[in-house]
């Protein structure tokens, strides 16, 4: 079976990709992941907050004292005197490239734009085929419009755009006016693929000691029904690389997203639960779907429902949400 499909101009084996998390922190994982069918690995993220904060702590090394006397102006300290953490993302980028065979996608989360979209220069100097740019924010000023908002977005990725030449996706969130306009004005500002969606993780209350603290809930496939419609609307009509991301537990739910027009299906939420196996387990029941269906290879059945070629366009739009009020049932009480 041909399993082959293309992502941000790589060739990969499968559509299986493992996607941003902690299980690429460790190098025998990621060789694992690989040994399990992975067909690229997006590495964990580098926020925005740890590269100024790495600037900002290096800058008071190199001041600290110059202030006191002239002979402290030729002051440097020493390597151990600090920690440059984003150094090991670098180096951690290099030792995977080196480990395994497969390609090593660089994550890198910002909300604003500024000088550390320079650091994306190096990332790619460390050997990242690709880099996936997480635009995570919550805009919260009254005064700022969501024109100002979008714009933002769009500022963050030619910022990055200018600083490389390999491959940039953006994982975004679905919350725009207009998403399928803002997908368009992405693509016009150089993003070679879009990823569908970023979570957003919600706070909880903590009642003994009365402060908020922070609630990460694993996925279900109940979350791919979102970013599944609208890989369906946008497939056909954008000339970039499209990943879906989000409750992709099974590989039923890996081909419906494939079926949406999907170059690649992300997994996380499902590999946390029950190991990077799963991908070798999620591959092979695919196989076996395809072949009982009698496909041939990914790309006869890639984009075959998405809303340009599927028989009824509108169960994507405003018609579906009309049919499935209408046809559900609520039994008298």
């Amino acid at each position: 079976m041909d399993l082959k499909t293309q992502y941000l101009g790589l060739n990969l084996r499968t559509p299986l990709v493992a996607a941003a998390s902690p299980l690429s922190e460790e190098l025998d994982s990621i060789r694992l992941m690989e040994d399990s069918g992975a067909s690229a690995v997006v590495l964990y993220s580098l926020f925005e907050e740890q590269l100024q904060q790495d600037r900002l702590e290096l800058h008071h090394k190199l001041e600290q004292g110059t202030e006191s006397y002239p002979e402290a102006l030729s002051y440097f300290p020493e390597a151990v005197d600090y920690n440059l953490g984003p150094e090991d993302y670098l180096k951690h980028i290099a030792k995977a490239r080196a480990a395994v065979h497969i390609p090593i996608i660089a994550s890198l989360n910002a909300s604003t734009p500024g000088g550390w979209t320079k650091y994306a220069a190096l990332i790619q100097e460390a050997g990242a085929a690709a880099l996936e740019l997480n635009i995570y924010s919550i805009p919260t000023d009254l005064h700022q419009s969501g024109a100002e908002v979008e714009q933002n977005c769009l500022d963050i990725l030619k910022a990055v755009k200018a600083e490389v030449s390999i491959p940039v996706s953006v994982k975004v969130s679905p919350f725009f006016s207009n998403f399928s306009n803002m997908a368009y004005r992405f693509q016009e500002a150089g993003a070679d693929g879009l990823v569908l969606f970023n979570r957003f993780y919600q706070p909880d209350l903590d009642l003994e000691s009365l402060e908020p603290r922070p609630n990460i809930l694993l996925s279900t496939p109940m979350a791919m029904r979102l970013p599944l419609r609208w890989l369906a609307i946008l497939s056909g009509q954008l000339h970039l690389s499209l990943a879906a991301s989000s409750g992709i537990h099974r590989s039923s739910d890996a081909l419906k997203m494939l079926m949406v027009g999907a170059d690649v299906t992300m997994l996380c939420s499902v590999l946390i639960r029950h190991g990077v196996r799963q991908f070798s387990v999620i591959e092979r029941e695919m196989v076996n779907w395809l072949e009982e269906h009698e496909y041939a290879s990914i790309h006869e059945l890639k984009g075959s429902l998405s809303q340009k070629n599927c028989p009824d366009p509108g169960a994507y739009e405003r018609a579906q949400y009309m049919r499935a009020i209408s046809s559900y049932y609520v039994s008298p009480a």
